[in-house]
């Protein structure tokens, strides 16, 4: 199989220290600090090609340096390896770039979120006129100063190679950039061009591209009668050029052949997930074999389950239960069994009905298999019609004609597609998207969130190179809703660029956006072709869009953290560009008072464990379907972007929950000691200016509820000029990360099961965890409930808090002239109204207090 694509060629540069070269720690490199890149001398630059066939290459060293860019300043790790003594490089960071938009003219730049990166594109696309014996083979090759760039090999009568090129604005060394074309495996060149850099024009989106042209080319004796000719088009451009994700980069000239796909930078398109519903409810004339009818010459009575099965997924029904009223041949269960299925389907629905004979030991009975695509939709809480299908046992007869059936066992099914929930892939606090799965259901998207991705700095070094010493080839992932986002790698670098913008719509305010960096395991040259190599974690971003002002640009650099058995460790600085529009301000708060969840979730509600179990399935689901993309992403990058772990037990994270309650109740601490203060009259003033507020109260109870209100709008109105102004990042002191002990590091990396030898031992540590996982969840949402109450008044969420200001204005004139009494009996009789004048639907309040923010986006 031949490269489809460009092979180009970079400079040696010289290697590191001998001292880093020789220190082989593996990923992680927790003891090595940020290398020094050393500047090559004049004479030590030589060419490196890269060909069709793989042969040795001469390595590049790391391409990229530990220093600060994007006005950050330079980060010197506080501990060894990384590791911070104290929180003060835990900190976000604002930063300066010149975006596209914002420091410039917004017409010089299509994307004006990122910086722009200056490339000359050069798009060869046909040769002819070619004198060539023997019909051999066509190469057109691409040289600028020391770099150069070949194209596949084409035959003589189809010389089309149509392929391009991209140098750097930083890699050109000459002021001419020549194309050869050659005989595949020959020095010589049959023809030859050149042109002046000079005279190449510039292109900037949405103009047209430019059109390619004939030029003559000159034979190695100068003569352009023989040299044949070639089309090409050149031009100055930026990132923003369409040619950009085709074209193929100078600073990726080192990447072996199998490596090439997974640097490209791809969208990926999460596939609509449905929840599947079967409910098993009953089966009649059952025939049992030989094992299940008789045992030990007994007749005894059939355990009878029902077993379905849809791709990976297996769940069963219980042992039916035996009754009077039914025969030991007709079972029933009348179970409700979920699973997760994606368009296009294309699993089968497998149902069997077994006997269980003893341990491990179940007969087979009957089966069915239905397809997928023949299930009903349902969009609501509607019923779905039951069905009577027929089993296929073992015991028909194998010459008995398919079309005549004269005696069949049978099940009673109900089996529907849930278009009205939706299926979550994460956890509900870091969703992104909360639509139903029916299309059809969708409401108007009501803003559009942009997001530019600058680059990172400091990054640690991830891996050693034979030859180069420690590199990172990075590159990050966007996730939110159903796109997901893959920037391409950046070879050898520790100060990536990528300067990539994505837009994404929003339907709900109350969504979080996840970006990821990763160290791509793919690009080196002594990888087996065809072996699977896991991307590194490198950290992680979360950022809630209702924390975010309209129309406004956040340029910051996010500290990018991870939790390694040693200790909490950054990892380096990922530079963000964030702005979140809003075409209607109407439609933003009115989803404020709008369930966060589609209708069926509360309807017809699903329980806890099914949820949790759901959530796995959808995400084995969908790192499958991205598995089979080109390139693919890997299983590890899903499960890290859809926190798969967040549901496990470990000291840390409940230290971290308990805190957070203790810093919720010490609101009520902190008054009961004001209220102990004035009683016992420490500061008289104060108590008795509350003494006289008690009495004017206590002779005018209806102020007190007014008042109660007036003050907390005032507050909120008082709060608004220390409003965080930045949006909130990774906190390793609110996660506990920076005080947690070695042996509580230890069993936070432990394996579950636990690895310990002793089953008893392990029997009880993984009862242990399980039981105080749940404590941690327990406790979380009491925190959650309790950051909620504060982020009223605390303008996290601007548009929330103007609301909660706007309603107590509201409700301090509505109650001052409404008697209380009236109040509270319109509120009794509202509150105890009969069950059939209720709205299964959560009320507006409820649906606005849930969609507050909490400090469980900052955990780490």
């Amino acid at each position: 199989m031949q490269q489809q694509g460009g092979n180009l060629m970079v400079p040696q540069q010289m290697g590191l220290g001998a001292g880093q070269e020789n220190n082989k720690m593996g990923l992680g490199l927790q003891n090595l600090t940020h290398p020094k890149p050393v500047e090559p001398s004049p004479g030590d630059i030589k060419p490196v090609v890269i060909s069709t066939i793989p042969g040795p290459v001469i390595p590049a060293t790391v391409s990229g340096g530990a220093h600060g860019a994007y006005g950050v300043g330079i980060y010197h790790g506080g501990g060894i390896g990384g590791y911070s003594t104290g929180s003060n490089e835990f900190t976000l960071k604002e930063t300066s770039p010149h975006l596209g938009g914002v420091n410039k003219d917004k017409t010089s730049s299509t994307y004006d979120l990122v910086e722009q990166m200056l490339y000359l594109y050069v798009r060869v696309v046909k040769a002819r006129e070619i004198s060539l014996f023997g019909g051999g083979e066509l190469v057109a090759e691409v040289k600028l100063g020391n770099y150069k760039g070949s194209t596949n090999r084409v035959s003589l009568s189809n010389a089309e190679w149509d392929q391009i090129f991209a140098f750097s604005k930083d890699c050109i060394q000459s002021s001419i950039v020549e194309i050869f074309v050659k005989e595949s495996g020959k020095d010589e060149y049959l023809g030859r061009i050149s042109f002046d850099l000079s005279e190449v024009p510039k292109r900037v989106p949405p103009d047209s591209q430019l059109a390619p042209q004939w030029y003559r080319m000159e034979d190695k004796k100068g003569d352009l009668a023989k040299g044949g000719q070639v089309m090409v088009s050149m031009w100055f451009g930026t990132q923003a050029d369409e040619a950009f994700s085709k074209a193929w980069h100078s600073k990726a000239a080192d990447v072996h052949f199998d490596g090439l796909y997974s640097i490209m930078s791809k969208v990926y398109l999460s596939p609509k997930l449905w929840y599947l519903r079967v409910s098993v409810m009953e089966a009649q004339d059952i025939i049992l074999g030989g094992k299940g009818a008789l045992m030990n010459n007994m007749v005894r009575y059939p355990e009878l389950f029902a077993k379905v099965q849809v791709g990976n997924q297996v769940l069963r029904t219980r042992i039916a239960s035996s009754m009077t009223n039914r025969s030991i041949s007709n079972p029933c269960w009348n179970e409700d069994l979920m699973f997760v299925v994606a368009e296009p389907f294309e699993d089968y629905l497998l149902i069997s009905i077994e006997d269980h004979l003893a341990l491990n030991r179940d007969e087979f009975v009957g089966r069915l298999v239905l397809p997928i695509t023949n299930i009903e939709r349902r969009f609501d809480d509607k019923p779905v019609i039951s069905r009577w299908f027929n089993l296929d046992t073992h015991f028909s007869s194998p010459n008995e004609s398919k079309a005549v059936v004269r005696f069949a066992s049978r099940i009673h099914l109900c089996a529907s597609l849930e278009g009205g929930y939706h299926v979550l892939d994460q956890a509900t606090m870091y969703s992104s998207d909360v639509r139903p799965t029916a299309k059809k259901l969708w409401k108007p998207h009501i803003g559009v969130l942009e997001v530019g991705i600058l680059g990172a700095t400091n990054l640690m070094p991830m891996k050693i190179k034979e030859g180069k010493g420690v590199s990172t080839d990075a590159f990050c992932v966007a996730k939110y809703g159903q796109k997901w986002v893959r920037t391409r790698t950046v070879v050898d670098s520790l100060a990536p660029k990528w300067n990539e913008q994505h837009t994404w719509e929003v339907y709900d305010p109350c969504t979080v956006i996840s970006i990821g960096v990763f160290d791509n395991s793919h690009v080196a040259k002594n990888n087996v072709s065809g072996a699977r190599y896991r991307d590194t974690r490198i950290g992680k971003v979360r950022i809630r869009l209702s924390t975010l002002e309209c129309d406004r640009v956040y340029t910051h650099a996010y500290p990018l953290l991870m939790l390694h058995p040693s200790g909490v460790k950054k990892m380096g600085e990922l530079n963000l560009a964030v702005r979140f529009s809003c075409a209607n301000m109407f439609n933003m708060l009115h989803a404020y008072a709008m369930p966060l969840l589609p209708k069926m979730h509360y309807v017809q509600p699903l329980s806890v464990n099914q949820l949790d179990s759901l959530r796995w399935q959808a995400m084995s689901v969908i790192a499958s379907r991205f598995s089979r993309a080109e390139p693919p992403l890997g299983r590890e990058v899903v499960e890290y972007m859809l926190d798969h772990d967040s549901h496990m037990w470990s000291m840390r994270k409940s230290k971290a929950n308990f805190f957070r309650l203790t810093n919720v109740l010490a609101w009520f601490v902190a008054m009961s000691r004001l209220l102990e203060s004035l009683r016992n009259w420490h500061k008289p003033v104060y108590s008795t200016l509350f003494l006289i507020i008690f009495i004017i109260l206590v002779l005018v109870p209806e102020l007190i509820i007014p008042c109660i209100l007036l003050t907390l709008a005032t507050v909120g109105i008082w709060r608004y000029r220390s409003r965080t102004r930045y949006p909130p990042h990774m906190d390793t002191r609110l996660s506990f990360a920076e005080m947690i002990l070695p042996d509580e590091l230890d069993e936070e990396f432990d394996s579950f099961p636990t690895s310990r030898s002793a089953e008893i031992v392990r029997m009880r540590y993984d009862r242990l965890r399980s039981v105080a996982g749940r404590i941690q969840t327990v406790v979380g949402d009491m925190a959650t409930q309790g950051e909620r109450f504060q982020a009223l008044i605390s303008w996290r969420d601007p548009r929330a808090t103007f609301l909660f200001v706007m309603l107590c204005f509201l409700a301090v004139f509505g109650l001052y002239f409404v008697p209380i009494r009236w109040v509270v009996a319109l509120w009794g009789l509202y509150y105890l109204r009969p069950p059939r004048f209720r709205n299964r639907l959560p009320s507006s309040a409820v649906s606005f207090f849930k969609r507050l923010p909490t400090n469980a986006d900052t955990m780490l």
